[in-house]
């Protein structure tokens, strides 16, 4: 592919072979500073149906833009939109007949898939559990996923308030080992937004399956007249689930630390400090860390709250990370735990108050995984530092730079494991975390599991020092950014857009256009179609196109990395870099600028504002 083309050229190209809208006007993308996007005709058409109806409820009308609506709330491998008015330039679309379109394709699908299991022969009392974090949007689209479920054919099992890995564990542990679960989240963003993650006892749903999803139900939508029945002819079954998700924790913590002295309260002696950040997770200070003897005093913002009135339940946001630093030092405690809304993600702190996120948190996990299982592989996304690398390899492990993107990342620790290589633990730099252990789930709750395992038995062996002395030698990257460029075009182009100027990032580093620039190779994996895909005959489906490319020049040798990726949640590319020489970032944005976005014209597609402003700081 040829990369002197324009950016409105290469979007032509592109989209004849895509289901992505072609864009007509190709003159949107010349330098024309009085050009909006506004200028662009409306792509949205009716596509007459001719089948018959069997109920008023239903009209034979599909409109694009309504298959759209449904289409844009998938996230990756999760659904998630705006509930609730508040939001400034954002309107409702995860609305109770949205939502139950979603539900009823999500059971619908998951009796297909039991049905071919059964070569063919159809299944009965299919049972999907759902549980909720404290949004107070749940309560509505509760009803929308029970009507949507009954419309399938399924048997409803309320979890109310839960997390999300139990929701998954609700599809295995007895007596419940419900045949499918739904968790109702949206994890860390504002109160205004929620979302669906779908699981059956195989584990999370992939992209691509919730995409199929997404696909069915936007056809049921924009069909459907009718709004959500709140008559349910079957209504859900109240089930208590936590209880038993709780007391299986509890029992793993008492049977690995095997305390010689006190069995049943091995975190005796231990003050551990919680901050839930008003969503799910209080239930491990009262339901596990209380009842196996720890001392709880000082623990935050435990009581669900759907408003958060204290601050993000998010792991990487600052201010949840310094209350719980305070409140560790001023209990003198062991340990701070924080978790997000729907605890399939954590963070720690330790007794100095140290964070530890992000990169300190992917090796506090290797360190104690590879004590436990010396040469496994470790599987990160590739936003992680080159220290990281170093550090793994230093414990006798093997580092796997993949894909952006949590699923991404779990599935390549699972694909890895079939094809003979162990791999005990994949983690993503915003907190998702998932161990072979434990049926390859992000459970930020047994993340913690095992890091409080190993803080017990260093001091059962005579170790004065904390949880934090596991990662003392491990280097910080000298500097670290992320900037974003938004993409000025309506949201059904900004996809083909993203693609279209990443392909394009990757030509000018293959034709040797960016000096010191390289695509980045790692091991098994190879740079073909995104960053890192599989080199096998069978490489992973792409849910968002990405690269990274290592920089060098002759004074420093390898002193940085740039990775530019689609992001899926938002119209808008993200850029990562990270560099060990003083300086390094702004001079690879100013090279990215100036070799790149001016030079290929994609500045005029693309809002580079904050590269601007970054350069110019």
């Amino acid at each position: 592919m040829a990369s002197n083309t324009t950016p409105s050229q290469s979007l032509q190209t592109y989209s004849k072979h895509t289901n992505f809208p072609s864009i007509p006007a190709a003159k949107a993308f010349q330098k024309n500073p009085n050009f909006t996007f506004s200028s662009l005709p409306s792509l949205t058409k009716l596509t007459l149906c001719a089948k018959s109806s069997i109920s008023t409820k239903y009209n034979e009308v599909v409109v694009d833009e309504e298959l759209g609506k449904i289409r844009r709330l998938q996230n990756g491998s999760d659904v998630r939109g705006v509930a609730l008015e508040g939001e400034k330039g954002r309107t409702v679309d995860l609305t109770p007949p949205a939502v139950e379109a979603i539900a009823e394709s999500f059971g619908e699908w998951v009796i297909n898939g039991l049905e071919k299991e059964k070569g063919g022969r159809p299944v009965e009392d299919i049972k999907v559990s759902l549980g909720r974090d404290p949004r107070i949007s749940g309560a509505s689209l509760s009803v929308a996923v029970f009507a949507g479920l009954a419309r399938a054919g399924c048997l409803a099992f309320d979890m109310g308030l839960a997390t999300t890995p139990a929701c998954f564990m609700s599809t295995l542990l007895p007596p419940f080992g419900y045949d499918a679960s739904i968790m109702m989240t949206a994890s860390h963003l504002p109160y205004t937004r929620n979302g669906l993650k779908f699981f059956t006892k195989k584990g999370g749903l992939t992209s691509p399956e919730v995409e199929e999803i997404c696909d069915r139900a936007a056809r049921k939508y924009a069909n459907r007249l009718a709004k959500v029945s709140t008559v349910l002819p079957t209504p859900p079954t109240r089930v208590d689930f936590m209880s038993t998700y709780a007391a299986q924790l509890r029992d793993i913590i008492k049977s690995r630390v095997n305390h010689p002295l006190h069995y049943d309260t091995p975190l005796q002696g231990f003050q551990i400090v919680v901050n839930a950040g008003n969503g799910s997770g209080g239930f491990f200070t009262w339901d596990v860390l209380d009842k196996l003897g720890a001392d709880t005093f000082g623990s935050k913002h435990l009581r669900p709250d759907g408003m958060f009135p204290n601050h993000i339940p998010n792991p990487e946001d600052k201010t949840a990370m310094a209350v719980t630093k305070a409140a560790v030092l001023e209990n003198s405690a062991d340990l701070g735990i924080v978790f997000d809304t729907d605890v399939d993600r954590s963070g720690v702190v330790d007794r100095e108050g140290n964070p530890i996120n992000g990169d300190r948190l992917i090796a506090l996990m290797a360190a104690i995984v590879l004590k436990e299982r010396p040469g496994t592989t470790i599987v990160t996304d590739a936003r992680t530092s080159m220290a990281l690398t170093r550090f793994i390899a230093d414990r006798g492990g093997q580092h796997c730079l993949y894909r952006v993107g949590y699923r991404n990342v779990i599935d390549k620790g699972v694909q890895l494991n079939k094809d003979g290589v162990e791999a005990h633990l994949m983690m993503e730099t915003s907190g998702h975390g998932a161990l072979k252990e434990n049926h390859f789930l992000d459970d930020g709750a047994y993340m913690v599991v095992k890091i409080i395992i190993e803080m017990v038995r260093m001091k059962l062996e005579g170790s004065s020092e904390g949880i934090g002395s596991l990662i003392k030698d491990l280097e910080e990257p000298l500097e670290s950014v992320e900037l974003r460029m938004n993409i000025l075009s309506e949201p059904r182009h900004a996809k083909a857009i993203a693609v279209k100027a990443i392909e394009q990032f990757r030509n000018y580093i293959e034709e040797g256009r960016l000096k010191g620039w390289d695509l980045d190779l790692c091991g098994d994996c190879w740079v073909s179609e995104g960053c890192l895909v599989d080199s096998n005959e069978t490489p992973a489906v792409i849910d968002a196109q990405m690269y990274r490319a290592k920089v060098s020049d002759e004074e420093h040798g390898q002193h940085g990395w740039v990775h530019m990726r689609q992001s899926i949640h938002n119209p808008n590319i993200a850029i990562n870099m990270q560099s060990t020489v003083p300086g390094g970032c702004q001079s690879m944005t100013r090279v990215l600028r100036d070799k790149f976005l001016l030079e290929s014209d994609w500045d005029k597609v693309l809002d580079v504002t904050e590269i601007d402003k970054y350069i110019e700081s």
